[in-house]
């Protein structure tokens, strides 16, 4: 009986333990979604992340190359916001670019997209249509210290 209680003890201790990551990552398997949402959830992004990084004319953003048609929608839409996009990893010394990982993945029918920076993350809940999607969850906002 002590074993039993002591391996608890220490699961339910260790089941809290996570590992601080600070590296942004990119989805890794990109999810095929059409391309009509793929535009539609990036627009919807790219405008909430324009509302909480700041002006397109001082903030130039740095991502990973990739070749899917949310990434490729991703960096249109961002483009069209007016920001400078760095997609090759070649920074100059005077530029300070915000670093902007991705990420997107389908549930239960729904699409679920993520941008985050270093001081900001965005996720929502979409819903594809024959035109592209809709959003199907309020937009959620955590800001890091």
């Amino acid at each position: 009986m002590p074993r039993l209680l002591a391996f608890l003890l220490i699961a339910a201790l260790a089941s809290g333990c996570e590992t601080a990551d600070d590296a942004l990552t990119t989805s890794a398997t990109p999810v095929a979604v059409t391309s009509r949402a793929a535009s539609a959830i990036a627009g919807d992004m790219a405008s909430r992340l324009a509302e909480q990084i700041g002006a397109a004319a001082t903030t130039t953003i740095k991502m990973d190359k990739d070749d899917s048609d949310y990434a490729s929608a991703l960096e249109a839409a961002l483009k069209g916001w007016g920001y400078s996009i760095i997609t090759d990893g070649k920074v100059s010394k005077d530029q300070r670019p915000t670093e902007l990982a991705w990420s997107i993945d389908t549930i239960d029918g729904q699409v679920l997209a993520r941008l985050t920076t270093p001081s900001i993350a965005l996720g929502r809940a979409y819903l594809p249509t024959a035109t592209g999607a809709t959003p199907a969850s309020p937009l959620s906002i955590m800001q890091r210290n």
